[in-house]
């Protein structure tokens, strides 16, 4: 066996401790080394850049320098806009507050409303409100709507007197007096499943009653006899901003439901009070696009709705959906011990009406347009 002494580096021989202090210092140099490469690299990518440029004509270069520009303007832009913050039902009350809703409901402000005014130029008006929308959407899926907006006039002069809608008839529709729980079922449930919440609230407003005749946010009607009393939370299309803060679950409700009109002047959810001894006197409603629907939360003996002709009762807890277009009434001739007939009501789209003409049909009759 032959020893070979091992062949040792400059530095181990001068220093052997000191080869961990060595090998960082190595690693030092290296990273150096390493960085002033990346440093001539970086200058001749930007030297590379500059002369692209100055090869560059003229054109090239003002296309660049606006769509600079643009970019800097758009960032501007963007950066000053405030966040859009989700419309809470508190500031949904006060924009419906700067739009003229006092004491429960809804003071028409505008002469020219196609639901509150009757005139012969309401068919000029209501065609140039399509066009308008024609114009910022589209003409797809109008005809009915174009249809009905042309021959109004013939179609409410020609109508049975036992549907005639007062403001607005769109053809083509089925029409029946009374519609199934099927026609709006997810609406129905949900209001069904609600019944005790809806309950409760109006329990707590109704004992306003007994401290004075006509209790703030309620609203008298005329009837022949007896005394009818609405609390709207939706009227017209407008929220009532006081109204739906003393019942926050059942106004919160109404943006669970699926069909409700809450976009144009033919949309309204209220609860509807029939004293005893209380006759509605005969009537239509404005439009046939929607269904009204009654869901029963008090419901004495002796309380009828008539529609067409045909006679239906409520039930507590249960949803009656009719076509208030065609001639209706309701009375209550049960004994003053069983109080009141209530019931809360929400207009709901017919469901034949397409998603498109709703669109355009919130558009037509926005309130106040």
């Amino acid at each position: 066996m032959v020893w070979v002494p091992l062949r040792t580096t400059r530095t181990d021989r001068r220093a052997p401790l000191r080869a961990p202090t060595t090998r960082c210092t190595t690693m030092s140099l290296e990273w150096l080394m390493d960085w002033s490469w990346s440093l001539d690299g970086l200058r001749d990518f930007i030297a590379t850049g500059i002369q692209s440029f100055r090869d560059c004509d003229a054109t090239a270069l003002a296309a660049v320098a606006c769509l600079l520009v643009l970019f800097v303007w758009y960032c501007y832009h963007v950066g000053r806009e405030q966040p859009r913050a989700y419309a809470t039902v508190n500031a949904l009350m006060q924009s419906a507050e700067a739009n003229g809703v006092q004491n429960g409901y809804v003071y028409c402000h505008s002469p020219e409303c196609v639901r509150c005014t009757h005139h012969d130029g309401l068919n000029q008006k209501l065609y140039h409100n399509l066009q308008e929308y024609a114009k910022r959407y589209s003409w797809s899926g109008m005809g009915r709507i174009h249809k009905g907006i042309r021959e109004q006039g013939r179609y409410l002069n020609s109508r049975p007197s036992i549907q005639k809608p007062e403001v607005f008839f769109l053809p083509d529709l089925p029409t029946m007096p009374y519609f199934s729980r099927d026609a709006q079922k997810h609406d129905v449930e949900l209001l069904e499943r609600n019944f005790q919440t809806i309950l409760c609230e109006f329990e707590t407003l109704y004992k306003a009653f007994s401290n004075c005749s006509l209790p703030q946010g309620w609203k008298m009607n005329s009837t022949p006899s007896g005394e009818w009393f609405t609390f709207y939370l939706v009227n017209q299309g407008m929220c009532v901003p006081r109204n739906c803060r003393r019942c926050p679950r059942t106004y919160r409700l109404l943006g669970s439901l699926r069909t409700c009109i809450g976009n144009n002047v033919f949309g309204n959810a209220c609860i509807s009070v029939l004293s005893p001894g209380t006759v509605i006197a005969e009537h239509y409603g404005p439009t046939n696009i929607r269904i009204r629907c009654h869901l029963g939360l008090k419901t004495p003996s002796n309380c009828e709705l008539v529609v067409g002709g045909e006679p239906q009762c409520w039930a507590e807890g249960r949803c009656l959906l009719f076509d208030d277009s065609f001639l209706h009434t309701a009375f209550h001739e049960g004994p003053l011990e069983e109080g009141p007939r209530v019931v809360f009501m929400v207009d709901l789209w017919h469901p034949n009406v397409a998603a498109a003409e709703r669109q355009a049909l919130d558009f037509i009759f926005a309130p106040g347009r």
